[in-house]
């Protein structure tokens, strides 16, 4: 029984790293005609590594949702760095970097679900804050307005201080009273 159980682990272990290599070199392959850098597309493939690495903790351990979180955020920032590294998506990390936030944010919607078995408010809140905290930082990012992101905080630094009491009162009030969003 054990020899059985030495052989099925060695098995698939033997086919993750398989599956692994076969990325690797189709990542390889597609920028090949494109003169990426190999090292770009090797930082990209070590989050997606480090993202399956984490979903396989996710349905093996305990702490699920927090492994599902790390899954979801690693796996999104490596595809988004393996197009950006395959010149697919025009985007470069200084400009994209608020995208950080973004994936946060939508990571923590598959997490709260798997804790709570519901859209719970106590994740909905910050995973919409995430998502809106990275997109508005995307419209500075990429100079979609005529004014920088210093001059907008030092004019509307107290709507920023209310929206975070807005949230942070939204969130206590959830926790204080145990609702969850019903599908």
């Amino acid at each position: 029984m054990r020899n059985l159980f030495a052989r099925r682990t060695a098995a698939g272990f033997i086919f993750i790293i398989g599956l692994l290599l076969m990325f690797l070199g189709s990542a390889f392959l597609l920028g090949s005609p494109v003169e990426i850098s190999q090292a770009s597309v090797l930082f990209s493939f070590f989050f997606v590594i480090l993202g399956a690495g984490f979903a396989v903790l996710a349905i093996n351990l305990n702490k699920r949702s927090l492994y599902l979180f790390f899954a979801a955020f690693f796996l999104q920032l490596g595809l988004f760095l393996f197009l950006a590294a395959l010149h697919i998506i025009p985007i470069t990390l200084s400009q994209g970097w608020p995208l950080i936030s973004v994936f946060s944010g939508i990571a923590l919607f598959p997490a709260g679900w798997h804790r709570y078995g519901v859209f719970s408010i106590r994740y909905v809140v910050p995973s919409a804050a995430f998502i809106i905290l990275g997109s508005a930082l995307l419209v500075f990012s990429f100079d979609l307005v005529s004014f920088s992101f210093s001059q907008f905080v030092k004019r509307w630094w107290h709507l920023l201080v209310l929206l975070a009491g807005l949230i942070l009162v939204l969130v206590s009030l959830s926790a204080r009273n145990g609702k969850d969003l019903k599908r």
